[in-house]
């Protein structure tokens, strides 16, 4: 098997939607993966007022960057920080729509249970369900 064609037992799904819930990109992790891994390659060459991300996203690198790039960093700090960020509380509810977006995608029973051997044929799957909930 390629690079590419790799088998993973447990794969991790990041995906940047926008303020509408719809599917901006997605990144392929493994399972074991952190989370923030996915994030460099997600955000690159696109641009956002806000980014809203859950505490696993609190790091200083990437409040750095969206610094950098203007945009607000709505996320909110983890317990054991030295310095507490502030974050906008009432703008950090609205992360549920990425939380509806993967809702919306494990109702396509082969994404949900992964049967697809290959990162290749589950990212083609991806965009697949992604076109067939962006129609509706």
């Amino acid at each position: 098997m390629g690079p590419k064609q790799r088998l993973r037992l447990t794969t991790k799904i990041i995906a940047l939607v926008d303020a509408l819930g719809n599917l901006v990109r997605f990144v392929l992790r493994p399972g074991q993966a952190h989370d923030l891994q996915g994030v460099k390659p997600l955000i690159e060459g696109v641009s956002f007022g806000a980014f809203l991300g859950d505490k696993a996203f609190d790091a200083n690198w990437l409040r750095e960057e969206l610094e950098n790039r203007g945009a607000l960093a709505i996320i909110p700090p983890k317990s054991n920080r030295k310095i507490q960020y502030d974050y906008d509380e009432a703008a950090y509810c609205w992360r549920h729509l990425v939380e509806n977006y993967f809702a919306k995608i494990k109702e396509f029973r082969g994404i949900a249970t992964r049967y697809d051997k290959t990162d290749s044929s589950y990212t083609a799957n991806l965009n697949l369900v992604a076109a067939l909930i962006a129609t509706r």
